[in-house]
């Protein structure tokens, strides 16, 4: 694996996304080894849960990968999206627990993941939510989950400001369900998925099958919906200008100060 670190610990593996000069922003290849260890710890007896976290302390992932992203036209945005369908599909098919151990900011598609996951812990510098209205990307499939645990009235304030939740408000609205100091984030997580591990295979399967069943059709329409819109956003280019503007900006705070003449 280039972009991911596997361990396992008991009957438990850890998932780590490790890109952490990106923040562990996530590109094809990134996701193809993810759905890889998914599939096969899916049908492997010896794995009894999963726990996905990131490396370094400053994110849990921060979503797409811009650079990957920037030059998109509508045709393969629309393609972009069915491999992510792919993606979510596996995670919400996962039959075994799947606990996101999160060291940090969850961003975009990233908060979706972490969504996508049973149970969630993290630390107070944790910031979840979903910022993609400020690089121009229409935001679709991150509503639809939204909806599902917040409501409309949340989803929509949320999805039009793009503003990123503190890891406070998002322990009162449910969506962490473990808040701990950072330095035991990575063991609470094994704790629980070790414990949920334990549980009656056969139950806990039909349990995470239910729940997938009983949001399938939304799922779908989501996706169906992503495929069109985003086909529409990137072909208006307006994704690329932002971008564009996005690179620009960082590029120039990462230029060294003019020093003073002697």
């Amino acid at each position: 694996m280039d972009f991911i670190k596997l361990e396992r610990v008991g009957n438990v593996t850890v998932l780590t996304l490790n890109r952490p000069e990106c923040l562990n922003a996530w590109h094809t290849a990134m996701r193809a080894e993810i759905m890889q260890v998914l599939r096969e710890a899916a049908t492997d007896p010896a794995v009894g849960a999963l726990v996905m976290t990131g490396a370094g302390d400053r994110a849990f992932c921060a979503g797409q990968d811009l650079n990957e992203a920037r030059d998109f036209d509508g045709a393969r945005a629309e393609t972009w999206i069915g491999e992510w369908e792919t993606y979510y599909h596996l995670l919400r098919s996962f039959p075994k627990p799947l606990v996101m151990a999160l060291n940090g900011t969850a961003a975009g598609s990233a908060f979706q993941v972490a969504l996508l996951g049973d149970i969630r812990v993290a630390h107070d510098g944790v910031k979840m939510g979903q910022p993609e209205i400020n690089a121009g990307i229409a935001s679709v499939t991150g509503p639809w989950i939204m909806r599902e645990m917040l409501g409309l009235s949340r989803t929509i304030e949320l999805t039009l400001t793009g503003r990123m939740m503190p890891a406070q408000e998002c322990h009162q609205l449910g969506l962490i369900h473990h808040l701990v100091p950072a330095d035991e984030v990575r063991a609470r997580a094994l704790a629980i998925a070790t414990e949920l591990a334990a549980k009656p295979p056969v139950a806990l399967r039909l349990d995470k099958q239910r729940f997938q069943e009983m949001t399938e059709a939304g799922f779908r329409d989501a996706m169906q919906a992503a495929a069109r819109l985003h086909h529409e956003s990137y072909e208006s280019g307006e994704p690329a200008r932002m971008m564009q503007a996005f690179f620009a900006e960082r590029d120039q705070r990462r230029k060294p100060a003019n020093k003073p003449a002697n």
